[in-house]
């Protein structure tokens, strides 16, 4: 029911910048929290970052401190990620996942079982 289709994806050079974008449709009920995961070749999906609809609490993952920004557009149903000072290890495919039943309340890190929709991804390519 609920389609998540994220944008923004493409490649840039060490030290540039990327936006990227997740349109959310088709649910009736507020989304409670949403998050992005990267997977890169040969490597498991891992969090990137995720933020609570209701008050915009952000975490992000260690890696990406400081240089990555989660925001969102509830009026636009829409998720954001700036990425920037990219770095080549940040090469990887970007998944836009909501959690509609409210189990990243009880979570203190970003995990993958408490988001049951996810997008199809988009990829980002750093080059050095």
């Amino acid at each position: 029911q609920v389609q998540l289709v994220e944008s923004g994806g493409g490649s840039v050079q060490a030290g540039g910048s990327l936006r990227l974008s997740c349109a959310a449709s088709g649910y009736s009920y507020d989304i409670d929290c949403m998050a992005w995961f990267r997977q890169a070749p040969g490597k498991e999906r891992e969090p990137v970052a995720r933020i609570f609809s209701s008050n915009g609490k952000t975490l992000y993952a260690d890696s990406v401190k400081g240089r990555f920004t989660i925001s969102q557009d509830n009026a636009k149903k829409t998720l954001y990620l700036q990425m920037n000072s990219l770095k080549p290890e940040d090469t990887a495919m970007y998944y836009c996942a909501a959690d509609l039943n409210g189990g990243s309340r009880y979570s203190p890190i970003i995990q993958s079982g408490d988001f049951g929709y996810w997008g199809q991804g988009t990829q980002v390519t750093v080059s050095s």
